[in-house]
């Protein structure tokens, strides 16, 4: 297998998320690809799985020295998972190597992989690795992997990702990017990196915010929302060339990109005809807004269902800001929330199956998730001071912006909730994050 090229307002405390967007001038710095970012972030893991499957990541072989320590990042990504747990293993072992089972059933270990890493004469690399069942004494799988050296670290989640699938039938989310916004004194930056916080690049950077960024179903491009016409305005942004469009640029408000499941469309919220309604426009700046809800009160922070059938939204057309659902074809809402007088930022799951929002209980703000079939609702963080949840597309984690300590950082927890990540930097707060789709 061969890796591809790795693609490469500010927080409302009040939380009053149906307000109106205040905007303000700036100047834009557009680069014409992601750059590379001056700080990276800190992780920091807390928690495990129900069950725990126990794996032997041992050091993979090696010519020489390498850029990238392509077993160690595989751990990591194996540890952070909350699924396995990690046994010393005799290192280094390739992939043509016998493991020595007798022994490693002893420390026990279920599993173990090894491999091998040697540079080409073109200075790629060639990565081998197989993963073996200690139990059955068995060979479970290998492949070969050729990258570049920019893209090592990205070779190793591809990696760790093979790995997660075989032993838990499920897909991995390590080769996964997130987007998320920044900022550091007067500096504005809209900025991906890999699931773990490192690789950070920065396709944009404002001295003024940048608000509601939201991945296309490719993971090619950025939905978001700038203010440099002096008002709210989306922009679809490609990532591989830094060029851009503006796709809703309507008098008033232009806000909440969100995309349709073909990529085609963008559901927003205008005020072009009053109070915040949602419209959809095409995704490559032609044609005009259609509009979807016609109602009295405020409807905004729109999602689309995975089928593309339905949108959610938020809306406080019965008094109380709640979350509804309605056809994309038209027709009526229908309201999904009902625990609390207050519940916001809708996010469903790729299987459609699960509602991550925003609660507000006892005026603290909290990520909740829902069953939709079911009703049953479970309450994820512990903050108080939560925002902007985002589902991983295996669907097996939520990542949200939170704050403790008067920093803002991001937090990703398993939806069991026994598992956090959170994602942190000295330098900088970051917050609105975003979860990019699997890799293709």
């Amino acid at each position: 297998m061969r890796i591809p090229p790795h693609p490469t307002l500010p927080r409302p405390r009040s939380r009053g998320v149906l307000r109106l967007l205040a905007a303000g001038a700036f100047a834009l710095l557009l680069a014409p690809a992601p750059r590379p970012a001056l700080a990276q972030m800190r992780v920091d893991v807390s928690g495990v799985g129900a069950t725990q499957y126990p794996i032997a990541v041992a050091n993979f072989v090696t010519d020489g020295r390498l850029p990238q320590d392509v077993a160690a990042i595989v751990r990591g990504d194996l540890t952070r998972s909350g699924a396995f747990r990690m046994v010393d293993a005799p290192s280094p072992l390739s992939e043509a190597a016998a493991p020595n089972f007798a022994d490693l059933r002893s420390r026990g270990a279920d599993a173990v992989l090894g491999g091998s890493v040697n540079r080409l004469a073109d200075g790629r690399y060639d990565i081998r690795y197989r993963l073996s069942d200690v139990v059955r004494q068995t060979a479970i799988g290998g492949e070969s992997v050729v990258a570049p050296e920019a893209d090592l670290r990205f070779a190793a989640h591809r990696i760790a990702d093979w790995v997660y699938e075989k032993l838990t039938g499920e897909k991995g989310i390590f080769s996964t990017r997130i987007a998320f916004v920044s900022k550091q004194g007067t500096r504005h930056r809209l900025n991906i990196a890999d699931w773990d916080g490192e690789n950070i690049q920065v396709p944009l950077n404002s001295p003024e915010p940048i608000i509601s960024p939201s991945w296309s179903p490719d993971g090619a491009r950025l939905a978001y929302v700038s203010f440099e016409s002096k008002k709210p305005v989306v922009y679809v942004h490609s990532l591989a060339t830094g060029q851009r469009v503006a796709v809703a640029n309507f008098k008033g408000s232009n806000s909440a990109p969100a995309w349709s499941p073909d990529g085609r469309t963008l559901a927003v919220a205008l005020t072009r005809d009053g109070l915040s309604q949602v419209y959809l426009v095409s995704a490559d700046g032609s044609g005009n807004a259609r509009r979807l809800t016609s109602s009295l009160g405020i409807d905004t922070e729109p999602v689309f269902s995975p089928d593309g059938r339905s949108l959610y939204f938020t809306s406080d057309r019965g008094g109380s800001p709640q979350i509804y659902r309605m056809p994309v074809a038209g027709g009526d809402a229908t309201r999904v929330t009902f625990s609390t007088p207050y519940n916001v930022s809708p996010r469903i799951s790729p299987d459609g199956k699960q509602l991550a929002f925003i609660t507000r209980r006892d005026g603290r703000f909290f990520v909740a998730i829902k069953d939709l079939a079911g009703g049953n609702e479970q309450v994820l963080s512990d903050g108080g001071r939560e925002e902007s949840p985002s589902f991983a597309p295996n669907g097996r984690w939520v990542m949200y912006a939170t704050q403790n300590g008067g920093r803002d950082s991001l937090m990703a927890v398993s939806i069991d909730g026994r598992v956090k990540q959170r994602l942190t930097s000295s330098a900088f707060d970051i917050r609105e994050p975003t979860w990019g789709p699997l890799p293709r």
